[in-house]
């Protein structure tokens, strides 16, 4: 077996399961009811699932003969954006409030905060 025909069965196999996270991705879109459930399932198996179907991509360019970077710029780009756009998005749904307000904090100060537990037995 070749090196070439290795690099066509591991670009298969990248691009069935990339496939199976993307289907994933979208059964979790479709079925989930609340907007922050749903923001949950394309975010994070969809990014995984273009990410291995764009390592696919690459290994079958390899297997041909040629380079293209086009895909890692791809998916640098994917990798960047795709967090930043559902944390807005999730801001967005927490303000407008159609989704359930996060719980309130513990009663203490140190909580989320730069204060130490010292400080407070100091007062």
């Amino acid at each position: 077996m070749t090196l070439d025909a290795l690099a066509l069965y591991a670009a298969a196999l990248s691009l069935l399961i990339g496939s199976g996270f993307v289907l994933v991705g979208v059964i979790g879109l479709l079925k989930f009811n609340d907007p922050m459930t749903r923001l949950h399932a394309p975010t994070k198996v969809g990014t995984v699932g273009i990410g291995m179907m764009l390592l696919g991509s690459i290994l079958f360019a390899s297997a041909s003969g040629q380079t293209s970077i086009h895909e890692l710029l791809i998916m640098a780009f994917l990798f960047v954006t795709a967090p930043v756009s559902a944390h807005f998005i999730a801001k967005v749904t927490i303000h407008r409030g159609t989704c359930e307000t996060p719980p309130a904090p513990p009663k203490d100060d140190t909580w989320s905060t730069l204060n130490s537990p010292d400080d407070q037995t100091a007062d």
